[in-house]
């Protein structure tokens, strides 16, 4: 046979995956047109983004025809769940008739239920044995957290520094693509409290929100979840390993409302617990004091810990909010009474669970803590699965045998 004949039938079958791929990014892309930051990064063809920003933008009831049309072309798999995820927003956005459940399990994979109360008050008593003094739990909390903040004009040199340091630690994690890495920066006001906005060609930018004070295990934890080996290490490692090395261009978007969030926070949130269990880190931990905070770090994970069970709060205040229609108000109350929090936070996720964007999203960070720290089991190469390959949140569902139960 002559090997210079190229197979046809490969030829075509590459089209036609790049004509699928090249549709779900225009979807995306033209979503983003009616809710902006639907797109979270993208980074695909510059010249597919221009024609979609220079023409009007698609009303949503066609952009539901569009996912359809998609859907019953492709085969069941990692692709296919975005779409259903932007199939499930754009028929929101459309105007269709949703409780909350269906939309974040639409979007997601994932549907949310109620906690109990129980959970959150054997979490309560937990941390009632780590922290010192007496009198109500949220204030006994928060004293402990205020006296161990970062100095407002030194969290932006702090966080490059821990930032440097994690980058280097996650080397012996996985392998980071040649040229990656981030530039950090502060902001306030926002409705979030950091942020890894990724520009593609490996570089991402780190805002950290300083309008809500910072501990120093705060400060760990955002560094680690933005960066390494978090959201900027999973980024920069898909991009070369996904999109420049095996040309799959649905890797080139990050949506919002579709299971790779999912799986993006659940990485995030669990890198800090990685990084923060090896023997680097004393050295991440030294970085903080030098910035004048007492920070005793294993006992600062334990309070982590033990407060876990409470993130589940905020899951059922978004319930309360959505599908119950309980008022600001009432979601306020509920979050003091059991989240073990500040005012000032509670309130920022009232306003957090208003926004377009991050309005399902509450379930991501618990589920996909979750679920991911069930798929690695402390194998440090799953982990690294979990950073470098397509993983579907079925994936992840069937390695927690259980699930969120």
């Amino acid at each position: 046979m002559d090997e210079s004949v190229v197979d046809e039938s490969v030829v075509e079958e590459a089209v036609a995956n790049r004509s699928v791929a090249e549709r779900y990014l225009r979807l995306g892309l033209q979503l983003d047109r009616h809710v902006e930051g639907t797109v979270d990064a993208y980074f695909g063809p510059a010249s597919l983004r221009a024609s979609v920003e220079a023409a009007p933008p698609v009303d949503p009831a066609a952009l539901v025809g569009s996912a359809e049309e998609l859907l019953a072309e492709l085969q069941d798999g990692w692709l296919r769940d975005q779409v259903v995820g932007l199939r499930t927003y754009a028929g929101v956005l459309a105007g269709e008739s949703l409780s909350y459940a269906d939309e974040v399990e639409g979007c997601y994979g994932l549907r949310p239920s109620h906690t109990a109360e129980s959970v959150f008050a054997a979490a309560h008593e937990r941390l009632a044995e780590l922290l010192p003094g007496d009198g109500p739990l949220p204030a006994r909390h928060e004293a402990w957290r205020q006296s161990r903040l970062v100095p407002r004009d030194r969290i932006e040199s702090t966080l490059a520094a821990v930032i440097a340091a994690a980058r280097e630690l996650t080397r012996d994690l996985v392998e980071l693509p040649v040229g990656e890495g981030v530039v950090v920066e502060t902001v306030e006001d926002v409705p979030w409290l950091g942020f890894n906005f990724y520009l593609g060609d490996l570089r991402g930018r780190v805002a950290a929100n300083i309008s809500m004070p910072m501990s120093g295990l705060d400060l760990l934890v955002l560094a680690l979840h933005e960066t390494y080996p978090g959201h900027q290490a999973e980024r920069a490692c898909k991009e070369q390993r996904l999109v420049r090395e095996r040309g799959l261009l649905e890797e080139s978007i990050v949506l919002v409302p579709t299971p790779q969030s999912l799986v993006s926070e659940g990485i995030g949130r669990l890198a800090p617990l990685v990084l923060l269990e090896t023997p680097g880190a004393s050295a991440l931990a030294d970085i903080v004091r030098s910035a004048g905070v007492d920070l005793d770090l294993a006992h600062a994970l334990a309070v982590e810990q033990a407060s876990e069970p409470c993130r589940w709060v905020e899951v059922n205040a978004a319930l309360m909010m959505h599908d119950g229609g309980a008022p600001d108000a009432e979601v306020l109350a509920y979050l003091l009474r059991w989240g073990v929090m500040a005012p000032d936070l509670a309130e920022h996720l009232v306003r957090f669970m208003k926004e377009p964007t991050s309005r399902t999203y509450m379930m991501n960070y618990p589920a996909g803590l979750r679920l991911c720290s069930s798929f690695v089991d402390g194998d440090p190469a799953r982990f690294r699965h979990l950073l470098t390959e397509q993983v579907r949140v079925r994936d992840l569902l069937d390695a927690s045998e259980g699930g969120l139960t």
